[in-house]
């Protein structure tokens, strides 16, 4: 990631120019397409999480469990807290017949769905 911020700032307008053209994409079902869109955005900026999302989103509409799980592990290691990419792993354990690995994942969104709800109560 580039230390300075005016290339951060064109790195960032790279990366939702191709995420909101994956997005379009996918409303027009073109999942494949999108999937292409969403790998441009995120090799433009490995840190955006809402394309990894996207992407995992697409490559799970294609059928293609194996890379989104991995995808969705990527988002989990960028942000452990990211409740979505737990709930989608869980999805996908479970599509794929993984129910252990599906049960911890639905496991651990719960858990920090509770701890977010504790943070905004005592906040």
């Amino acid at each position: 990631m580039p230390n300075d911020p005016a290339s951060f700032a064109t790195t960032r307008q790279l990366a939702e120019h191709h995420y909101y053209a994956a997005l379009d994409l996918v409303l027009e079902g073109h999942h494949g397409q999108a999937v292409e869109e969403y790998r441009q955005a995120v090799a433009a900026d490995p840190m955006f999480t809402d394309a990894l999302h996207g992407l995992s989103r697409a490559l799970q509409d294609l059928n293609r469990f194996d890379e989104a799980i991995e995808v969705a592990k990527q988002i989990s290691e960028i942000d452990p807290d990211d409740i979505l990419a737990h709930t989608s792993l869980s999805i996908l354990y479970q599509k794929k017949g993984m129910v252990p690995e599906a049960e911890a994942e639905g496991n651990k969104a719960r858990v920090l769905g509770w701890k977010q709800q504790l943070k905004k109560g005592s906040g």
